[in-house]
């Protein structure tokens, strides 16, 4: 696991964070959610021991550094060479193992292809996002830390890269924190999430908990929605297979039921998040 307890940093009369304490037990998948400027890399740099906290401590479970790996922003990688090359490169400047079986081992292990010798320069954003999980996971870290892994992905790139960190928490039971300023993008990946704003941290808790303190409705998808007269009395009126309702989480799952009753098959039910909730709520 990864903690790190009232961790302050300024930067001159700037404070980039105040009192901040979070945790992530092995083989949970935590989010750090904020928006661009809360403190999520610079709280991220302190965690890795790239930079040092002016107060506050930081627990990792295992022998320290090298039992944490991770990627502040985008990874730093080099373009002119082959996915291979670039591994064999920061084995070495980590004294970790470089032969050829250890670095096919972690090119499969983020799904990479074993054939492909060109440039990474060619690679998509997933592709380089995942060889640069691969240099992280080098020196077999027990806590990995993502910053922004899904920024600049496509829909295919995420889906894959999604795939790749539930494996390495579920499978390999690691501690993965994930910083993001899309909570839609964490609430269904993480267990807990964080909330970060002005270098504090607001809330945190359950992910299902979270969410519901800022879902104001959802959007239920079927067929013959339009039907359903007692959808009346919550307002609205179905149109299509999709309807939006306002509803607490307990309403919804109430509706969901009387729906079922009535032969109703629900195929989807999306929350609709009010996200600047999150950052009204105080701790929990």
């Amino acid at each position: 696991m990864i903690s790190g307890h009232n961790i302050s940093k300024n930067y001159g009369k700037l404070q980039a964070l105040q009192n901040v304490s979070i945790a992530c037990n092995s083989g949970e998948i935590c989010g750090l959610v904020g928006a661009n400027g809360a403190g999520k890399s610079t709280l991220f740099k302190i965690l890795l021991g790239l930079v040092s906290a002016d107060s506050g401590s930081v627990t990792i479970h295992g022998d320290g550094a090298k039992k944490i790996g991770g990627i502040i922003e985008k990874p730093a990688l080099y373009s002119y060479l082959n996915a291979r090359e670039n591994l064999k490169v920061f084995a070495k400047m980590q004294n970790a193992a470089s032969d050829s079986s250890t670095i096919e081992a972690a090119l499969l292990q983020v799904g990479l292809s074993l054939d492909r010798k060109d440039p990474i320069r060619n690679y998509s954003m997933g592709m380089k996002q995942r060889l640069g999980i691969a240099v992280a996971l080098l020196n077999k870290p027990s806590c990995l830390l993502l910053d922004e892994p899904f920024s600049g992905l496509d829909p295919v790139g995420i889906q894959a890269l999604r795939k790749l960190i539930v494996s390495l928490a579920k499978d390999h039971g690691m501690a993965i924190l994930i910083s993001s300023h899309i909570v839609e993008v964490l609430s269904t990946l993480c267990t807990k999430l964080f909330v970060i704003h002005n270098g504090e941290i607001l809330q945190h808790g359950s992910t299902q908990d979270i969410l519901n303190k800022c879902v104001k409705s959802y959007t239920l998808c079927g067929n013959e929605l339009e039907t359903v007269s007692f959808l009346k009395k919550y307002g609205v009126a179905a149109h299509s297979n999709c309807i939006t309702i306002p509803a607490s989480a307990t309403e919804i799952s109430d509706i969901i039921f009387k729906l079922s009753e009535q032969g109703i098959a629900i195929t989807s039910c999306t929350p609709a998040l009010d996200v600047e909730q999150l950052f009204k709520a105080t701790s929990v």
